[in-house]
């Protein structure tokens, strides 16, 4: 009877604590987005983690080598995220969000050499990634790779030429990039004619792969930042390590190897690392810590997976070496050798290839240089690019071509190579556009070490300026705000507005003397503010009281377990066999005992003193 009570007390202390079982059973409705821009709709439940749903997409294109892709969705306050497979779904919409949830399946970790995937399934998942990246401005090319890729797409797609079906003019109906000039359509029109007789579709998919994997913006999902100077950068995380755009040039490549740590503290986002045997460190500034928290955990993914040899050796990091601070995460999965030692073991049959035609038809949309100055778009995939009209095109095309610095239209990547003037260490900076220079001379002679560093330094990706603007980026923002520009809050542009507008002037004059009326003399301000080494020596101090704390409360934890073991006689059979240890008996006679004796003969000897006695 006593049982029974007590268990009937524990099923409502249980339906008090748990959630009740209609919420658990209810079904989550979810919609994914393929990269055919297809959608697969699945039901789940409230406690269902992400990796059922990343296996429920691979099962439904029978994949198996799905350690590349990753599913993404969009939080509430428009901040893009991958799903953490270990962690429930409904735990990483947040509550704001509510069913059905929309999400988007990608490439997380791009190959760095596609010709060691296994099967066709898996490379026709990866070039419709990148022909993706290439429509939305995030595959940045010179001109020849341009043409290139364009006419593998035109291939795979369209199959042989035919000048029975495929007029003058076909490629013009069809947005392969974002910027589509006249003349690289007559490009792609050429490869198309001449190069490409025989190819089938999977040869020529495997043919973009080969060519884009190459190129430097391969595999890099843009991270809009800001540097210490204010001027805006693009971060990526490649097969091949950390990056940094500027402009139409790489001013960054840090290889994995030579990351030593990344962290973040607020809106502030840092890459520490050697180049040249000199310590490097990298600051770049987020518009929002969700955008920067984001960036931190997209470079801890990305470097285990490309840098640690197995699963085993991938370590727990932290944010911030501040004690008792910070966020601690650490990436679950299969890292790259592993991955491809698990392709090569493949024996099945290869999966048939279903494949879609996915060519953009062009439509007549919004000017695109409007776009650098008010209308941004960065919003959910999959989106409709801004386009440029055809006469825009050519403008822009005939303006370029009379433009006074010929050596920035480059065809060749290799002999694009740019070098600064300064050898100093970097601090997340580029060099100003009048000290780069193009060396065209470059000795073929020159060692691997030469070379490498290279690679590593300045070095123009293409003739246009790397702005992806028609892409999703990972910090979206709204229509009207103002694009990249309004994610972040430049000291000189609200320096130039302050000098433009006198009222305002006025106003912040004003306000500053009524704060200065107020307030303490600013020398006795400037006095009480604390210095640099004082912030250091008062961190340290709150590092020092944390560990007293910690020490206190074992102590007080420790110390009642201690007197309980040798005061109590309480017989109970985990304290009775610590007692009947050698090592408690010895600690009883030799320590406590003598500590005891003395502390009662010091306790007698105060109160006779004290009692006259």
């Amino acid at each position: 009877e006593q049982h029974d009570r007590s268990r009937c007390v524990t099923m409502k202390m249980l339906r008090l604590r748990s959630p009740s079982v209609a919420s658990l059973q209810q079904d989550v409705r979810c919609t994914v987005r393929l990269l055919d821009d297809a959608e697969l709709a699945c039901s789940i439940q409230r406690d269902t983690k992400g990796q059922f749903l990343l296996d429920h997409v691979c099962n439904h294109y029978n994949l198996l080598e799905r350690d590349y892709f990753g599913i993404r969705y969009v939080d509430p306050d428009k901040q893009r995220h991958w799903l953490d497979p270990s962690k429930p779904v409904v735990r990483q919409m947040k509550c704001k969000s509510w069913p059905p949830y929309t999400m988007c399946f990608r490439v997380k970790f791009y190959p760095q050499e596609p010709i060691k995937i296994k099967e066709e399934l898996t490379r026709y998942l990866l070039y419709l990634q990148l022909k993706r990246d290439a429509y939305h401005g995030r595959l940045l090319c010179p001109f020849a790779d341009a043409a290139y890729v364009g006419a593998c797409i035109v291939q795979a797609e369209l199959g042989e030429y035919d000048p029975d079906e495929h007029p003058a003019d076909y490629i013009a109906e069809f947005k392969l990039f974002p910027k589509q000039t006249l003349r690289l359509e007559r490009r792609i029109m050429e490869i198309h004619k001449n190069e490409m007789r025989g190819q089938t579709p999977a040869m020529a998919e495997l043919n973009l792969l080969q060519r884009a994997h190459t190129l430097d913006t391969y595999g890099v999902d843009p991270h809009p930042c800001k540097d210490f100077t204010g001027v805006t950068a693009f971060l990526g995380f490649t097969a091949r390590g950390f990056v940094v755009f500027q402009g139409n040039k790489r001013i960054h490549l840090l290889k994995w190897e030579d990351v030593s740590k990344l962290k973040f503290e607020g809106k502030a986002f840092y890459v520490i690392g050697l180049q040249r045997e000199k310590k490097l460190v990298l600051t770049f500034h987020t518009s929002t810590p969700a955008a920067c928290k984001h960036l931190w955990k997209c470079g801890v993914e990305h470097q285990a997976f490309y840098k640690c040899v197995k699963s085993s050796q991938i370590k727990t990091v932290c944010s911030s070496n501040i004690f008792f601070k910070g966020t601690r995460f650490r990436y679950s999965g299969r890292v790259a050798k592993e991955v491809i030692e698990a392709s090569l073991k493949i024996q099945r049959e290869p999966p048939e290839v279903c494949r879609s035609e996915t060519l953009t038809i062009q439509v007549p949309l919004r000017s695109f240089c409007s776009l650098s100055h008010k209308q941004l778009i960065m919003n959910m995939e999959p989106l409709l690019p801004a386009l440029s009209s055809f006469r825009d095109n050519k403008e822009t095309n005939m303006d370029l071509s009379k433009s006074s610095h010929p050596h920035l239209h480059l065809q060749h990547l290799p002999d694009a190579l740019i070098q600064s003037d300064s050898q100093s260490v970097v601090t997340g900076t580029v060099p100003p556009l009048e000290t780069l220079r193009v060396n065209h001379d470059e000795d073929e002679g020159e060692g691997k070490e030469g070379e490498d560093d290279q690679m590593s330094g300045s070095l123009t990706i293409s003739d246009m300026v790397y702005t992806p603007c028609c892409s999703p980026l990972p910090t979206p923002v709204q229509y009207e705000e103002g694009g990249v520009a309004m994610l972040f809050q430049s000291p000189a542009h609200m320096l130039r507005e302050l000098h433009d507008d006198p009222e305002l002037q006025a106003e912040l004059r004003a306000e500053y003397e009524r704060r200065a009326a107020a307030v303490e003399p600013a020398p006795v301000a400037a006095a009480q503010r604390p210095r640099p080494g004082q912030e250091q020596v008062a961190a340290w101090l709150r590092g020092a009281a944390r560990l007293v704390a910690v020490a206190t409360g074992v102590l007080l934890v420790a110390l009642p377990l201690l007197l309980v073991l040798l005061e109590s006689d309480i017989d109970v059979s985990f304290l009775h066999d610590i007692r009947q240890t050698p090592e408690f008996e010895q600690f009883h006679h030799e320590y406590y005992c003598p500590l005891r004796r003395w502390l009662i003969c010091t306790v007698d000897s105060l109160l006779e003193d004290l009692t006259g006695n």
